[in-house]
């Protein structure tokens, strides 16, 4: 499998390499591959400073380097979310210098104490507005598996700094499909967690009226399992925290959904490639129910809305709060800010009360089902330059990002767990990846059955981890 974030803790632990030795391969690795335009900004100085710090500690407090789950592990934060201390957080956006950084969030302290070693922030598109991550101050994040392809978005960069190997894992965030769209372009495994999983204070800056949540892109399912217990729960937050659902080895009725409707036609190998993976689950005795995409229609078309008026009026506050030279933002940034202006309060209120049927309509779904195994892309990853931002067409890039990942959003407004993971190749030999839903809490199951289909090894990564021992 070319190895992953747990391979290379346990080397570091073990003694195989040093911490400084883990973090000198990633920036030889992120030197070799700058082409991609994965990273946006880089700081070895603060590489080298971290990982120093846990050699230091491997040495003089063994126990408490030993209970860091990922202790001298390289890894890099999205330049959108956290913030991270000491790295210049642009949202992809020249409205933004890069002259220091914020303290560290809730999340952002979690990393450090899980045992990371930061050194970097991956390329966004301004503002997270884009399945694609080719901001226009550069640079253009391009996919390791095909570099004339997109690596996806909003962390793009993320995806393709774990993909090509420069880090085993990286931080990552989701409002639209954000972390499972550019996994699911990269061969990687990508998991956006129940709301009010993880923590978003104190400032909650990248709350978007609870759509957002921030986790990172794995190269396995058992990195994800770790990262997760390590960064969920306790998130004081507007939202109860979610309690994880007792996993047993009964048979589930697992929901299938292999349609995504006339307006958003999904490839045949995606869709192959989702009941391969019902056959391989009822292989082991669960029950394949087939859903209908007039169950999903109206909730689909919701999501959007509410996507579309939630990231609009957030822009447009943020701007006006900060008194940003909105005339420097790229066209479409400018539309959208724009169009959070122009929409009336009554508007919002219609959309976030629909949001809330969507959720609605999902749990009565889930009276029927257990989880729902389901498309996540409709077709290969795109042509770099798929999805401009040098235009004004707010309603054209929003049916543009549809058309591409037509389920991505509706487990954002509804608050529900969804993970994506590759399960194939196409002829192309990129990524065939599936996504599997389910209710609030139910973490343990996503991670249970997405083990199961790792585990039928129908996809190797390309690129080994920077620094893993062979």
């Amino acid at each position: 499998m070319q190895g992953d974030a747990t391979d290379l803790a346990a080397a570091i632990r073990h003694g195989s390499l040093s911490a400084a030795e883990a973090m000198q391969a990633s920036l030889a690795a992120a030197a070799r591959q700058e082409p991609l335009g994965a990273i946006a900004y880089l700081d070895a100085a603060m590489g080298f400073a971290s990982a120093n710090d846990r050699d230091s500690e491997r040495r003089s407090a063994p126990d408490r380097f030993a209970d860091r789950p990922f202790a001298g592990v390289p890894t890099l934060a999205k330049d959108l979310g956290g913030p991270f201390a000491g790295l210049p957080v642009t949202a992809g956006s020249r409205l933004f210098e890069r002259n220091g950084g914020e303290a560290d969030s809730d999340l952002a302290a979690r990393f450090r104490d899980a045992g990371f070693c930061l050194f970097g922030l991956t390329t966004s598109p301004e503002f997270g507005l884009s399945l694609a991550s080719e901001p226009a101050i550069g640079p253009v994040c391009r996919n390791p598996l095909d570099p004339a392809r997109t690596a996806g978005g909003s962390s793009g960069g993320a995806a393709a700094a774990v993909a090509a190997g420069i880090v085993a894992i990286a931080h990552a965030t989701d409002a639209g499909g954000s972390i499972r769209v550019p996994a699911a372009c990269c061969g990687l495994v990508g998991m956006k967690p129940t709301r009010g999983a993880i923590p978003g204070g104190p400032s909650f800056g990248n709350h978007l009226a609870g759509i957002a949540s921030e986790l990172a892109v794995c190269r396995s399912v058992r990195d994800t399992a770790l990262i997760f217990d390590e960064l969920s729960g306790n998130s004081r937050s507007p939202f109860a925290d979610p309690s994880p659902v007792h996993i047993d080895d009964g048979r589930l009725r697992v929901g299938l959904l292999t349609d995504t409707g006339a307006a958003y036609p999904t490839k045949g190998d995606r869709l192959a490639a989702v009941e391969d993976a019902a056959r391989a689950l009822e292989s082991d005795g669960h029950e394949i129910a087939p859903l209908s995409w007039a169950e999903f229609d109206w909730s689909v078309a919701a999501s959007g809305r509410a996507f579309a008026d939630i990231v609009s009026v957030n822009l447009a506050t943020l701007i006006e709060a900060t008194a940003l030279d909105e005339s420097r933002a790229e066209p479409l940034t400018q539309a959208f800010a724009a169009r959070g202006r122009a929409l009336p309060a009554t508007s919002l209120w219609n959309t976030l009360n629909e949001a809330v049927l969507v959720s609605r309509k999902l749990w009565t779904l889930f009276d029927r089902v257990d989880c729902i195994l389901m498309p996540m892309l409709s077709s290969a990853p795109l042509a770099i330059g798929s999805f401009p931002s040098d235009h004004a067409d707010t309603d054209l890039h929003l049916e543009r990002m549809t058309a591409f990942a037509p389920l991505a959003c509706l487990a954002n407004i509804s608050g529900f767990p969804a993970l994506t993971l590759p399960f194939g190749r196409d002829e192309h030999t990129m990524p065939l990846p599936v996504q599997i839903m389910a209710p609030m809490g139910h973490e343990p199951r996503l991670l249970s059955l997405a083990a199961r289909l790792e585990a039928e090894g129908r996809w190797q990564h390309r690129f080994p981890v920077a620094g893993l021992p062979s």
